[in-house]
């Protein structure tokens, strides 16, 4: 079970719906395929979704960073030494995406190795988590036309709304219409993407109390710390820290500080190993989680349904598994399937999907 080589391969994918949000848009999945050899003849994989409005890597980056950091590093090491490539990637600064894509192709690989999937080896808690889908900036009609398409064409009942625009009326008469459009029945919450102030946010929750909502996330920044906290002391609905809590000491200093009461979970950047780590603290803190979605493909999203439905918490509410549902194609032989509000896990080892080698050929752009 020796690793022999780590494979980078970039490809770009159109979206046939662009997502656009208070931080940045994506067009294109320019994303990077990350493949796992080992000494057995089995290939273990994953996909590294760069956002540089985010964690500052690009594809070419993190193409770098693995050909000429990381594998050298770990080349050589048995899959079951998860703990020591993590201490080894872990002296090389930033780069998540990189770094989880090579541990959830490690663990793919382990998988099918041992013939067993890799949900089973983290937990085996269910086998499907419910689907929560995200609502780029659009008008209201137009989002809620979405919103509409999804519930009966894939029977979602859960939606992420981005907000965070200015003026702020914009994103409160959005959430409004989805709630009148909807009815009483379907789940809202809010994303702001850090795009509000800590009282524009204050504000615009005020707005939206009659709305129902079951949580807000990352409205306004963390590092405005004194404003964030007043704020998440203003509402009465958990907050959720994302992109300001990746790590289970930003967790803790997010929590404890006062400046968040909920987290989200995204494998897309800590892997298998690392949001394991983020996930038991969470539970020893006593706090409510939600698996979040990086604008993932499909292998992506299969890879955070494999985690989410491993354990009790992360399932207990629909996980944002539904973004590649706006790609013009993918990658995999056989494309994932949300059906009544699901998304299920794959029968067979490791994750359970094939890489299509034709699509790969085609999209690949290192050729």
């Amino acid at each position: 079970m020796k690793i022999t080589a780590i494979e980078a391969i970039p490809f770009r994918i159109p979206y046939a719906k662009p997502l656009k949000f208070a931080s940045g848009e994506v067009h294109v999945a320019d994303h990077v395929l990350v493949r796992v050899h080992t000494d057995d003849g089995v290939v273990g994989v994953a996909e590294a979704p760069p956002r540089p409005f985010t964690y500052g890597e690009t594809q070419r980056g993190i193409i770098a960073v693995i050909e000429t950091i990381f594998s050298p590093q770990l080349v050589g090491l048995e899959l079951t030494d998860r703990e020591r490539m993590a201490a080894l990637m872990g002296r090389t600064v930033g780069n998540p995406t990189a770094k989880a894509a090579i541990d959830m192709a490690v663990w793919d690989a382990l998988g099918r190795t041992l013939g067993l999937g890799v949900s089973e080896l983290l937990g085996g808690y269910t086998d499907r988590m419910r689907v929560s889908h995200m609502l780029g900036f659009d008008q209201p009609a137009a989002m809620v036309d979405e919103a509409e398409r999804m519930r009966e064409v894939h029977g979602i009942t859960t939606f992420k709304v981005k907000v965070g625009r200015r003026p702020a009326a914009l994103d409160v008469a959005v959430v409004r219409a989805l709630r009148e459009g909807l009815g009483p029945d379907v789940v809202l919450y809010v994303d702001g993407n850090r795009g509000w102030t800590a009282s524009e946010s204050a504000r615009a929750m005020r707005q939206m109390a009659d709305l129902d909502l079951a949580f807000a996330e990352e409205l306004s920044p963390a590092d405005d710390v004194l404003g964030r906290r007043w704020l998440v002391s203003q509402l009465d609905v958990p907050f959720i820290a994302d992109e300001s809590a990746t790590t289970p000491a930003e967790v803790t200093r997010e929590v404890l500080g006062g400046s968040a009461t909920a987290i989200s979970i995204k494998t897309a950047r800590t892997g298998f190993t690392g949001s394991q780590r983020v996930l038991h603290l969470a539970e020893g803190l006593g706090l409510e989680v939600v698996m979040g979605n990086q604008i993932d493909g499909q292998l992506g999203s299969i890879c955070s349904v494999a985690f989410g439905a491993a354990h009790q918490r992360t399932s207990q509410y629909a996980g944002e598994l539904s973004n590649f549902l706006d790609m013009s194609d993918d990658l995999l032989t056989e494309p994932l399937r949300i059906e009544n509000g699901e998304l299920a896990l794959r029968p067979g080892a490791g994750l359970g999907v094939e890489v299509d080698e034709e699509k790969l050929r085609r999209y690949r752009t290192d050729l």
